[in-house]
């Protein structure tokens, strides 16, 4: 059995404006450490998944700077998608490629831009869910075990009695919810946070496609006879002009018969906003976290990021101020999942600059 690691590289990372722009979005920052968050990501794979075997998928726009973030990475395993078409096609295009090479191949999709620490528990996590995903052809889902009612991400209801150890059977799939909402998700104990992470064989993904996602199996079975060809990048974006723009959870999870959870039960984050990030940033005796030089008076349990600019902030709790070279975001914490209508405004302003 040969493994293969997915890496989904395309998001925008609108929540993270100002750091975050077009040409250098959150998955190409370094947002707590020396090493950029697509970085970590790769690092992670270390002793588990053979460099060769680990594709990128991203856009025109990035591949360039993941080449040279990424150089242990084979310039031919970054597939370059022509414009977003959300998880499924990005899916489903690694995994032709992937079908080219190991007809039985056992693949990992992991987004770009999540935090994990416990390299070795992450490690066993996926070991187990690959060992069972060959023998069971299944799709297993990663399930991180939820700390607090939290309306910023997805959650999935298991049936809590193990199919075998730490694998569960998957009733049903949740959007993200209202804060009471979410409350009673805790409360039944049998809901985890949504992880966006996937291990199945590439025959089972690629059969369920042909089940649930016909318009877009069919697109992808042209592909196929172009992977490795001179023609590949022209016929994936004549293929891209006809897929639909949904999510794999859409496509497939959530009409499969096949879908189980495996439960991580390591420290996770996919960093969805400035307010995730100073949950997981340390905290002085006022409980701010501060990047950069600052002043503070009288201010509490804020997130002030500003490594180039000397900034204050005085009589204010609970805020996150982002002071880059061009730009100054200041809100209050509990609406930092709205920075993304700042993105929204610029486009439609043709403030071009700022994105």
């Amino acid at each position: 059995m040969d493994l293969y690691a997915v890496v989904m590289a395309g998001g925008v990372g609108a929540r993270f404006w100002p750091k975050s722009r077009e040409k250098y979005p959150k998955q190409l920052l370094k947002i707590f450490d020396d090493h950029t968050l697509i970085q970590a990501t790769v690092q992670r794979l270390e002793g588990m998944v053979d460099n060769d075997k680990i594709l990128i998928v991203t856009n025109k726009l990035h591949k360039e700077e993941i080449i040279k973030q990424l150089p242990q990475i084979l310039p031919e395993n970054i597939i370059e998608e022509p414009f977003g078409r959300n998880t499924a096609a990005c899916i489903g295009l690694a995994s032709i490629v992937i079908e080219k090479k190991s007809k039985d191949a056992v693949s990992v999709i992991l987004p770009a831009d999540h935090i994990i620490k416990e390299k070795d528990i992450f490690q066993n996590t996926i070991k187990k869910a690959v060992e069972y995903a060959h023998r069971s052809k299944g799709l297993i889902t990663i399930g991180i075990p939820p700390t607090r009612p939290e309306t910023g991400y997805g959650y999935i209801q298991i049936d809590d009695r193990n199919v075998e150890d730490n694998i569960f059977k998957v009733y049903t799939f949740a959007e993200k919810p209202n804060f009471t909402t979410a409350v009673r998700f805790i409360e039944s104990g049998d809901f985890m946070w949504n992880s966006g992470m996937f291990i199945w064989r590439v025959d089972t993904i690629l059969d369920e496609f042909k089940l649930y996602m016909p318009e877009l199996n069919q697109g992808l079975q042209k592909l196929k006879q172009f992977v490795d060809t001179p023609d590949f990048e022209k016929e994936v974006l004549n293929a891209y002009g006809q897929f639909r723009n949904i999510s794999i959870d859409y496509g497939i999870m959530e009409k499969s018969k096949r879908v189980y959870l495996t439960k991580g039960v390591f420290t996770w984050s996919d960093v969805g906003s400035w307010e995730e990030v100073y949950q997981l940033s340390n905290k002085n005796k006022d409980r701010n976290a501060i990047n950069g030089p600052a002043y503070t008076d009288m201010a509490f349990d804020s997130y002030i990021y500003s490594p180039d600019k000397f900034t204050a902030v005085i009589g204010l709790d609970n805020i996150i101020v982002i002071n880059t070279d061009d730009a100054l975001l200041i809100c209050r914490r509990d609406q930092a999942q709205e920075v993304k209508k700042v993105v929204e405004h610029l486009k439609l302003k043709k403030l071009n600059n700022y994105l």
